[in-house]
């Protein structure tokens, strides 16, 4: 189902809405999930949390893109969890993913707070669109849907060494751009 026609039930206050949105994101935004959390069951509570935040929040809003929109509730729910979880225990896979690109953000915040206030003054956006489309997606699917070096590599049929090398010169260009937006020269 086209995505304008989710949004339309959503404003009819169909629960088919909800139906629809998991069924053509629900893979998406469990797999998403799954990989900040790390668990099955959790990551499953925050699909739902997010399939209920969607149908609070729509109507009023109306989503330009509902992909983006519902792939962000799921994963800031995700994080929200994370915190919670991770308290007295941590998660290999999703540390090792922030402490890649720690190093590029280098103020007095934890790496998951210097991301979203990044996010919302929209200093990684104006980043990504000076990429090529090629580094751009690979960053995307990396630090965003917290995809596996080997999954990048499956994805653009390029070898795991070619997506570390990538990423590696990539998170340089977005320690030196960060530092030159910190200078005001951009």
């Amino acid at each position: 189902m086209e995505d304008h026609l989710i949004i339309q039930l959503f404003f009819e206050r169909s629960e088919n809405a909800v139906v629809e949105l998991s069924r053509k994101y629900g893979g998406l935004c469990r797999s998403i999930a799954c990989k900040i959390l790390n668990n099955r069951e959790d990551a499953e509570e925050c699909l739902n949390d997010a399939l209920l935040a969607a149908w609070n929040a729509i109507p009023p809003e109306r989503p330009d893109m509902l992909q983006p929109y519902i792939c962000r509730i799921v994963r800031n729910l995700s994080l929200k969890r994370y915190h919670s979880n991770t308290a007295q225990k941590r998660n290999r896979q999703y540390d090792v993913i922030l402490e890649e690109i720690a190093d590029c953000l280098d103020s007095g915040r934890s790496v998951e707070e210097e991301i979203l206030a990044r996010e919302l003054a929209g200093e990684l956006n104006a980043f990504l669109k000076t990429l090529p489309g090629r580094d751009r997606v690979m960053f995307v699917q990396r630090y965003w849907y917290c995809l596996s070096i080997l999954e990048i590599a499956e994805n653009l049929h390029m070898t795991r060494n070619a997506v570390r090398v990538c990423l590696h010169r990539t998170r340089e260009k977005l320690k030196q751009y960060l530092k030159q937006a910190e200078r005001g020269s951009l």
